[in-house]
């Protein structure tokens, strides 16, 4: 990519919320693109593997011959399901990572960008999490995503290949229906006259960044052949009232509060530097009230 020329990109969980915008970006920029996820990609211009990237036939037939670049989202992302299944989580967040990895040896893959997340580094408090900052995960969602990071980092090490952990702070944007985190929570809940819960008393804070800013992210890591971990975030830090707050503003709803005991595994503060990422190129473009606004539509014009 580096030359301009199109490469052939390999995008596991593409058709999720944040692939489905990574490769659109990417066939806007005419590169190649094989999806491989557990349902066809709507768009015929892009090569789809169907099926389970537990099954290692899979990875094999969606890694194959010919790829310049794995781009992998694929994972368990929720940190409460992987306290519930921790085996689970470890299958497809370790196991699948490895084996995409070891394929990506085999055929001569030239970069690997890994979705991973600033959970890696545990609670620390109210200090700015930089990439120096050392892993210590608290769930098996953060362990499982550290341990992605070291399997990266070896195959990096030993194999030549570029491998960027990309960390992703809170990411929200156009496509959340199907999710069950704040901010489409808060959707839900203004289009239907409800309310919504909220841990502890909603001062914990929070670096959400806009989907859109998260793919330009992972197209800067890739255009500058990152190696290592690298942070992508909004590198603003708002409060869950804050977020409650610009919800309300956008939607014109009242969206009562509950608030409810923190659960485990629940940070008090994630407050991150991007300036690694920023020295790439990577600038942030979506503020809060205005990302929310690009999320309000998809749920109001639903029926409630």
């Amino acid at each position: 990519m580096s030359d301009g020329s199109p490469s052939q990109v390999l995008v596991t969980g593409g058709v999720g919320f944040i692939g489905r915008r990574v490769v659109r970006t990417l066939l806007d920029a005419d590169h190649q693109v094989t999806v491989v996820d557990r349902q066809k990609f709507p768009d015929e211009r892009v090569q789809s593997v169907v099926g389970d990237l537990c099954d290692p036939a899979v990875v094999g037939e969606a890694v194959g011959e010919h790829k310049d670049v794995v781009i992998h989202l694929a994972a368990v992302t929720s940190v409460l399901k992987s306290m519930e299944d921790p085996a689970g989580t470890y299958k497809l967040n370790v196991e699948v990572t490895f084996n995409l990895l070891e394929q990506s040896r085999r055929h001569g893959v030239r970069t690997f960008l890994l979705a991973s997340t600033n959970a890696v580094t545990g609670d620390v408090g109210s200090a700015t999490i930089s990439e120096q900052i050392p892993l210590r995960p608290l769930t098996p969602y953060g362990a499982t995503k550290a341990a992605g990071e070291m399997l990266l980092c070896s195959y990096a090490g030993s194999y030549g290949m570029a491998g960027a952990a990309l960390r992703f702070a809170n990411v929200y944007g156009p496509g959340m229906e199907a999710k069950d985190s704040f901010v489409p929570r808060l959707m839900r809940a203004a289009r239907n006259g409800t309310g919504v819960q909220i841990y502890g008393d909603g001062t914990q804070i929070r670096d959400l960044v806009h989907v859109d800013d998260i793919v330009s992210g992972i197209m800067t890591a890739w255009k500058a052949g990152h190696n290592g971990p690298l942070i992508l975030g909004s590198g603003e830090s708002v409060t869950v009232n804050d977020i409650l707050a610009a919800a309300r503003a956008v939607t014109g709803a009242e969206i009562p509060a509950e608030h409810i005991p923190a659960k485990a595994g629940e940070m008090p503060a994630v407050i991150v530097d991007i300036s690694a990422a920023r020295a790439l190129g990577y600038e942030p473009r979506v503020d809060l009230k205005a990302g929310i606004a690009t999320v309000w539509p998809e749920f109001s014009e639903q029926t409630k």
